[in-house]
């Protein structure tokens, strides 16, 4: 009986991924690819782009959302069954509803964000917000939990919360774009029944000249830059901790565990300032491939502190490492009886 507890109890630690997220992430990966046939096959446009290049990207955005929290949940030892019906909720509650709005509205041909032109465009577009307000806080939730959970690997054992968090943040930014633009605040004042309200360009209406793929306005400034930017922490952090382990193997100064963490947490605070720095780039109407003299010093700041953040970090870990690598080489030999 105890063995098989016990054998209960290894298959526990090592299960899979989680496999609700998992089969998410592989559906949206073929949505994507039927949205991409739908490009080439559909002339249809909407404000200059394919109609089926919003859901594309967000088939993309949202599988790497659900097979990055797949890999997350799996890697949990603690609250397994209450993050096991978080992951699930959140694939019902929140990714779900959002991919299933945005392209049943692509079909359509119409718009799926900030249409109020008729009952049914108005409903579609609650349906995302609510999805959208529900995956905040099963984000949030998760990461609460993930965070109390006990690794071999601390560096990854901040990477995960921070770069949650840091997604959170990137999350919250879609709401600033449901609030009424200025001349739409004017015209609700008129009492005037609009169309759209919302927007995510500053300073120019939507459907401007955009770049390739992801279609950010180059005459504006753009919310979804610091949005998209934001909500990848989750992915790039992780990552960041992944390759500090991989180059531990051949950079000695990075061997020590808290070395690779100070590393994670500098990377986390500079990726939180990039996200800030292109959201504060976006509010003052400028497009990201125009940045102003501000912006541009704004950034070299924030590059130039994370660099000597990180410089400060192996130049401790490698005085500390100098003294034990000298005595490495000598070895005491014990004086004769």
């Amino acid at each position: 009986m105890g063995a098989l507890l016990q054998r209960r109890d290894v298959r526990k630690a090592t299960s899979p991924w989680h496999g609700p997220l998992s089969y998410c992430a592989a559906a949206m990966a073929v949505l994507a690819v039927v949205c991409a046939i739908g490009l080439v096959v559909d002339g249809r446009t909407l404000m200059g782009q394919g109609v089926w290049l919003k859901p594309f990207k967000f088939a993309i955005s949202l599988g790497l959302y659900a097979l990055t929290l797949a890999w997350m949940l799996g890697q949990a030892r603690r609250w397994r069954r209450t993050l096991w019906w978080l992951g699930t909720v959140t694939v019902g509650g929140f990714l779900l509803p959002e991919i299933t709005a945005i392209t049943f509205q692509a079909a359509r041909g119409v718009p799926s964000h900030f249409n109020f032109a008729t009952g049914l465009d108005e409903t579609v577009f609650m349906i995302m917000g609510g999805a959208a307000y529900l995956g905040w806080l099963l984000t949030f939730a998760t990461g609460v939990l993930l965070i109390a959970q006990r690794r071999v690997d601390r560096a990854m054992a901040w990477a995960i919360p921070l770069g949650l968090a840091v997604s959170l943040a990137g999350m919250s930014i879609g709401y600033l774009m449901t609030a009424p633009t200025p001349g739409q605040v004017e015209g609700l004042t008129k009492g005037l029944s609009l169309t759209t309200i919302g927007a995510h360009s500053v300073g120019a209406p939507d459907g401007g000249p955009g770049l390739p793929v992801t279609g950010w306005e180059t005459g504006a400034g753009d919310l979804r830059v610091a949005h998209f930017v934001g909500l990848h922490a989750l992915q790039v952090l992780p990552l960041v901790a992944i390759g500090l382990r991989l180059l531990a193997r051949r950079f000695p100064v990075l061997a020590g565990a808290g070395t690779r963490t100070a590393l994670v947490i500098v990377a986390a605070f500079g990726y939180a300032g990039l996200t800030w720095l292109v959201l504060w780039q976006a509010q003052r109407g400028q497009a990201l491939v125009h940045p102003d003299a501000l912006t541009l010093g704004a950034a070299a700041a924030l590059a130039g502190l994370v660099a000597a953040c990180a410089t400060t970090i192996l130049a401790v870990s490698a005085r500390r490492r100098a003294p034990s690598a000298g005595l490495g080489g000598r070895r005491r030999v014990p004086a004769a009886a």
